[in-house]
């Protein structure tokens, strides 16, 4: 009992969790894992990001799958792999420079995670410590069944999951966890491979080369180069992030994780493990600016999908694989620093009107590329059809508030309206351009604020962020006077430092209130260039891209004050409006205005 809770302890107390910007993410777009700087697991779902974690000291919850050098002396760095998610977790210690290689193999199973680890020593004899202790159910489940087969493999479950961990065949049980030293000359490099999956598993997996080489490729064909842009590493780098975040399905989950406060004992923390309409809108016109890359086509199946299943009653989020979301509960678990644990979302329970007009602006983004095809026409039918039934309904916002007429919400859907209009020639176009012009008069009626710029609601006369999109999406021009005053308030009154605030939410300063809102950096980023202030486009562009950690991974907010990522990790919609931007500033505003094309 005694040597049990020593291991147990010396394991959760060797791997703590750190700051947001030490993490890397690798992912397969299936499941994602967040590895630390002690190149330690602290996060992974298994078998789909929805599903428990099966690694989650990230949040106080039992689970650890590490390799770490040994000895107190050694500083940690790491980069990707460029157009891809393999991370190189690197240490220079005392006596040697050691590189572990770290990858889930891609593309991935939705049944089946490999987890693919590469131990090399770059420089001297290598010396690294090695912990796998497995807990499903967020910790939940120890690993049981252990077994050691004679050419060398593991086997073991963890409550409803199945392991077979290779390449560590010396490993000893120190109850509960598997430990192995492992010792390596210069230029010598050992691999481990582990297997996790909800079902049985196949009878045997291809060596550890042949993972590599297919992963390798895969990444290749998946991510494309980023060449029309005016930072083509970090928009590439964005691309696959977005691409590691997207299943099979097509869905594309708001984040790796779940419970990462926004604000340190606010309550402010969610579980982003799911698809949002807005979300995948925003990453498939991103995509679009730059070209007809794949994502683009995931992003149209998607939410097609969704919106032929539910038509005028779309859900704000689904599952990767278009499941509702599950009802928010709490786990029993201590959380991350400042936060507590969730589970599941309330978003489940809302009306969000801004989703239909996104949905429109994606496929009107699809069909400049010809990526619009007669199968996804019944959806956009679909989607006007549904502004035209319900812009009039109070609705919770892009920020997910209480129900009310926000200016945002019916301002988008005039925008998808629009550029559906401009983007294909049918008989609705007139239809759909005299709704568009209803609802920007609607808006104009009841909030445009004295000193003529948008205001949030009728009865809320504060400036917001997401009014920008008016402009930068076509709900009115951006030589409106309205879009000028609104470009001009946002800018004054929401901008500091070079980062953007969603809207004051009280007197206190800004910060104060939460984090700088790094999707709205960029779009101020967009309307500036809209707007021909190509220097200050440029300078709010570079400010918002550098709030990330080494790994280049955004949080929703970025804590101007202590230079702190927050919220979820790592957040899409921050890495699709990078890419958009990156895209967007690389030439005149006036030459990005969509074709037309002929539908049904």
């Amino acid at each position: 009992m005694t040597s049990r809770r020593t291991a147990t302890a010396d394991l959760l107390e060797a791997y703590p969790p750190r700051v947001l910007r030490e993490y890397a993410l690798i992912a397969d777009g299936e499941r994602g894992i967040l590895v630390g700087p002690r190149g330690e697991f602290a996060w992974m779902c298994a078998p789909r990001w929805h599903d428990e974690a099966i690694f989650a000291s990230l949040i106080g919850g039992s689970g650890c799958y590490a390799v770490t050098p040994v000895g107190a002396s050694y500083v940690w760095g790491g980069a990707y792999e460029e157009g891809s998610l393999i991370w190189r977790s690197r240490w220079v210690t005392t006596e040697s420079i050691i590189e572990c290689r770290e990858a889930l193999a891609f593309p991935g199973d939705p049944h089946r995670a490999v987890v693919l680890r590469r131990i090399s020593s770059v420089s001297g004899r290598a010396r690294v410590r090695v912990a796998l202790d497995a807990r499903a159910g967020f910790g939940g489940h120890r690993m049981v069944e252990r077994s050691l087969a004679d050419d060398g493999t593991w086997t073991m479950r963890s409550g409803p999951l199945r392991l077979r961990w290779t390449g560590a065949s010396t490993a000893t049980p120190q109850d509960p966890a598997l430990e192995v030293g492992i010792e390596l000359n210069q230029g010598d490099h050992q691999d481990l491979v582990l297997e996790i999956s909800d079902q049985a598993l196949p009878h045997e997996c291809p060596p550890p080369d042949a993972l590599w080489a297919g992963t390798e490729r895969a990444w290749r064909d998946a991510v494309p180069p980023m060449v029309d842009t005016i930072a083509e590493r970090d928009a590439r780098h964005s691309y696959a992030v977005m691409r590691g975040l997207t299943s099979e399905a097509g869905g594309m989950v708001a984040a790796a994780t779940m419970s990462l406060p926004e604000r340190a004992e606010q309550g402010r923390n969610y579980d982003y493990r799911y698809a949002w309409i807005r979300d995948q809108c925003f990453a498939g016109e991103a995509v679009a600016a730059n070209g007809p890359h794949p994502l683009l086509d995931n992003a149209v199946r998607f939410v097609s999908e969704r919106l032929q299943d539910a038509g005028p009653q779309l859900k704000p989020a689904y599952t990767v694989s278009g499941e509702p979301v599950p009802d928010e509960t709490s786990l029993a678990l201590p959380g991350y620093p400042g936060g507590t644990d969730k589970v599941g979302n309330w978003v489940n329970k809302q009306f969000q009107l801004d989703a239909f007009g996104e949905a429109l602006l994606l496929f009107a983004a699809a069909a400049q590329h010809d990526r619009l095809d007669v199968s996804h026409w019944s959806a956009v039918q679909l989607a006007a059809e549904a502004i035209e039934q319900r812009w009039g309904e109070a609705d919770a916002g892009i920020w997910e508030l209480r129900n009310h007429h926000w200016a945002h919400s019916r301002l988008i859907c005039a925008a998808g309206l629009r550029a559906m209009g401009r983007a294909v020639a049918t008989a609705q176009t007139a239809e759909w351009s005299g709704l568009a012009d209803a609802i920007v008069a609607d808006v104009g009626r009841d909030c445009l604020h004295p000193s003529g710029r948008w205001q949030r609601a009728p009865d809320d006369d504060g400036v917001d962020a997401s009014l920008l999109l008016a402009s930068i999406r076509g709900a009115v021009p951006a030589s409106d006077p309205r879009s000028i005053a609104t470009f001009e308030a946002v800018r004054a009154d929401l901008g500091r430092d070079g980062y953007v605030y969603r809207f004051r939410q009280d007197q206190r300063p800004l910060h104060d209130a939460e984090g700088a809102f790094l999707l709205c950096g960029f779009q101020l980023a967009l309307a500036s260039h809209q707007q021909g202030h190509e220097s200050d486009a440029l300078r709010w562009f570079e400010r918002n891209r550098a709030a990330s950690g080494p790994p280049g991974l955004f949080t929703e907010e970025f804590d101007v004050i202590q230079r702190q990522l927050r919220g979820n990790l790592p957040q899409a919609f921050v890495h699709a409006l990078l890419l958009e931007t990156a895209s967007r500033l690389s030439r005149p505003w006036a030459q990005q205005s969509p074709e037309h094309i002929t539908m049904p």
